[in-house]
């Protein structure tokens, strides 16, 4: 994982990291009870945290970048030299196993052990600024991994002046954030009668990526309302009739809160989604892929505010949204058995393929999935046969679509038929 350079830990101290990029491996096991009634309980046998040298990056780093602009800005390291000690490491065998905290100078400071046997929670739950800066900025990068849940009635609510200003999993706090995000561009003008103009900006910047969903828009403000001391989001048509959040649909309302997090540079982190093209007409989901794409980061240019470290992974079932998603970001999930055996049983896995001539089929590490495992996703009526496609190597980091490849074609248009 990529890890922030900079942040705080749970006491506010600040934490700078020795390098960025990171590796963490825990494991675990089931530990029976002693009788029957006893459900028994998870112990800890294995916590690592170790650091990946930046000369190794491009052999992890494999999808498309710009090496210097972005790699470069992501992955960094303040005075590792040739450390080689890991930050957190397991030492032992059985119930004298030991889970050591090493300091972030490496085998110069001494490390910090704890009983594996004994202990309730991971060791890197227990980081801190002071001990181990790095360590506490991979907690915070776990931390910051989200599942968005996006609830229409949360999503509708007003919010009171003292509500957090920060979107919530489940979509709450919509107003408050998108005032924050106007109040915010307006100061880092410098203040002055700018302020205004800088505030609309935010707002005209919501409604025309809200323009792409719904065709009637003209505005999006938030009203504060003093006397009941609310703020509440307002969208307006093209007749000027305002109306409030919770008279717009599911699907705008979750396009609000998409757009949202696109423009916050304190949206940070993974963001997971099921199934976002719910509520969307399907005619709006390239719009709405578009917008999950512009939530990530975008790795030919340099991390900053205007380009947060984000990730985002969706999952779907539907042929309009395969269909549209470029070929190197698509995995396919299955469950197959697993040829092992515990306790004589046989329990299924999660398994993940890719499509073939692909960053992740070029690693060696993924599955290539067969092209018929893709045919039922997509809609053979829906594909421009025949429709010229430019080449590859003139479009600057031009990637396909899946409905594009060459070797789904014939099957596709058998299927057809």
């Amino acid at each position: 994982m990529l890890v922030p350079s900079q942040g705080v830990d749970d006491l506010g101290q600040r934490a700078e990291a020795t390098i960025t990029f990171l590796k963490y491996t825990v494991s675990l096991t089931y530990r029976k009870g002693g009788d029957s009634q006893s459900l028994g309980a998870l112990e800890l046998t294995k916590e690592e945290l170790v650091h990946i040298r930046k000369g190794d990056a491009h052999s992890h780093l494999r999808f498309p970048l710009d090496v210097s602009r972005w790699r470069g800005s992501v992955v960094t390291g303040h005075g590792t030299g040739h450390r080689s000690a890991p930050f957190i490491s397991t030492e032992g065998e059985g119930p004298d196993r030991l889970i050591k905290i090493h300091q972030d100078g490496g085998a110069s400071g001494k490390p910090r052990s704890l009983l594996a046997s004994t202990l309730p929670r991971t060791a890197l739950s227990t980081a801190n600024a002071a001990e181990g800066p790095t360590a506490t900025l991979a907690r915070r990068e776990m931390q910051s991994w989200r599942l968005l849940q996006l609830e229409p009635s949360s999503l509708r609510q007003p919010d009171p002046f003292t509500a957090p200003t920060k979107l919530a999993a489940n979509g709450s706090h919509l107003a408050s954030t998108l005032y924050r995000l106007a109040r915010a561009s307006a100061a880092k003008n410098g203040g002055g009668s700018a302020n205004g103009s800088r505030e609309a900006q935010v707002f005209s910047q919501i409604a025309n990526r809200l323009g792409e969903l719904i065709d009637d828009v003209r505005a999006v403000s938030v009203d504060r309302e003093e006397r009941r001391e609310l703020l509440t989001l307002n969208v307006t048509g093209g007749d000027g009739t305002v109306h409030p959040a919770r008279a717009l649909s599911d699907g705008t309302l979750r396009f609000l809160a998409l757009t949202l997090l696109e423009l916050d540079p304190e949206a940070t982190g993974l963001l997971c989604l099921e199934e976002p093209e719910n509520g969307i007409h399907p005619d709006r989901i390239p719009a709405m892929l578009r917008l999950l794409r512009d939530i990530a980061t975008d790795t030919e240019e340099p991390i900053g505010d205007d380009n947060p470290l984000r990730q985002v992974i969706i999952n779907t079932h539907s042929p309009a949204v395969v269909g549209e998603v470029e070929d190197d970001d698509i995995l396919i999930a299955e469950l197959k058995e697993d040829l092992r055996k515990t306790d004589g049983v046989r329990y299924g896995k999660l398994s993940f393929s890719c499509l073939s001539n692909t960053w992740r089929a070029d690693t060696g590490q993924v599955p290539i999935a067969q092209p018929g495992a893709f045919l039922p996703y997509l809609n053979p009526n829906k594909l421009r046969f025949g429709e010229p496609v430019p080449p590859r190597s003139t479009q600057m980091r031009r990637r396909r679509r899946v409905a594009e490849r060459e070797d789904l074609q014939l099957g596709l248009s058998l299927g057809d038929r």
